[in-house]
């Protein structure tokens, strides 16, 4: 198996340990629609002050790179990759209905350094 498609499942193996450790609840890894994916589709409650805890609905995209590599991770998410994601989304909410709340995130993760591993969330993205 090439070197890049070996970190790609290392990587979202980290970021579904990760977002566990962080309250998220995985419903799906790897969830295709058509040639398109969401690499994890995850639920998770968030504080509201006006309507007590409220349930989101996460898709996050995993990018992992390797210290010293060209560029941070999450510089590989482009406009294209983003619409790419959306589509995937609209579709799962097409076949999943009712959640009111919805958030796209990424998570890039940075292999290697001195503490093994660097984690870094890039919340409610949208281009």
């Amino acid at each position: 198996m090439a070197l890049h498609i070996e970190l790609g499942k290392e990587g979202e193996a980290m970021a579904v340990k990760w977002l566990r450790e962080k309250g998220y609840t995985i419903l799906h890894c790897n969830w295709r629609y058509s040639y398109y994916e969401i690499d994890i589709i995850a639920t998770r409650i968030h504080p509201n002050e006006r309507k007590g805890p409220t349930e989101y609905l996460h898709f996050i995209e995993v990018k992992a790179r390797k210290e010293g590599s060209l560029g941070l991770p999450e510089d590989s998410v482009t406009k294209k990759k983003f619409r790419n994601i959306q589509r995937a989304a609209d579709q799962y909410l097409l076949l999943n209905p009712g959640h009111a709340w919805i958030q796209f995130d990424v998570l890039a993760i940075t292999l290697g350094g001195k503490d093994g591993a660097e984690y870094f969330l890039i919340e409610d993205l949208f281009f």
